[in-house]
């Protein structure tokens, strides 16, 4: 695939090594055409350094990695709110939270994935890599002892399809929730994760190992 990727920070680095790494043709952009250079640097020029119009021009899936305060700049530097994503799958791994307490910082009912997609007019939003830190995918694929999974919601089949595709070739499982209709659940998930990392509690002790057969369903039955 031809990817862009909006952002210059250790997401972005370690996605645009990996995905590189798997034979994707990689683009960087960022506010600053020097960083998206040192991040080309970084993966030892397998990655080419443009300014942000250019990172979605003609891509086939554009991945939106900078934090929540630069999400409208990005995009207008991009030229989203113009239609230059129309019809391109942007991968939203974006946490619009309260740093050190997880309190999300959109209005009741509303979510991160859902206000990227007003200020992007026909874009294929997919939100998906928001819970794991970025050195989870700088390693090489089938080095981790068990992959992690990537859940994931999104309204178009085929951006998810292609999204799915491009977990798979970092090493990740995806995992399709839903349409954006649940996306705010899978952004609440990120609050909480982050709450209680911060709050020194070990997010993995919290959540229940539970077999598939032993599934809840809510019957009470």
């Amino acid at each position: 695939m031809r990817i862009g990727i909006l952002g210059t920070g250790t997401l972005a680095t370690a996605l645009a090594t990996a995905w590189a790494r798997a034979g994707h043709e990689v683009a960087v952009a960022g506010r600053s055409r020097a960083k998206a250079e040192r991040v080309a640097r970084q993966t030892g020029d397998a990655v080419e350094a443009v300014a942000p119009r250019e990172a979605v021009d003609g891509r086939d899936a554009v991945l939106l990695a900078v934090t929540w305060g630069g999400i409208e700049n990005m995009l207008r530097l991009a030229g989203a709110p113009e239609g230059a994503l129309d019809g391109t799958p942007l991968i939203d791994p974006t946490n619009a939270v309260a740093h050190g307490v997880g309190a999300l910082l959109v209005g009741p009912g509303e979510s991160a994935a859902r206000r990227i997609a007003r200020l992007a007019p026909g874009a294929r939003v997919v939100k998906a890599f928001h819970l794991f830190p970025a050195d989870r995918w700088a390693a090489s694929p089938g080095s981790a002892k068990t992959p992690v999974t990537v859940a994931m919601c999104g309204d178009d089949p085929a951006a998810l399809k292609a999204v799915g595709d491009l977990v798979r070739d970092v090493g990740g499982i995806p995992a399709t929730l839903g349409t954006l209709d649940r996306v705010r659940q899978l952004e609440e998930v990120a609050g909480f994760v982050i709450g209680l990392a911060f709050a020194g509690v070990d997010p993995n002790s919290a959540v229940p190992v539970i077999p598939s057969a032993a599934v809840p369903t809510g019957t009470g039955e």
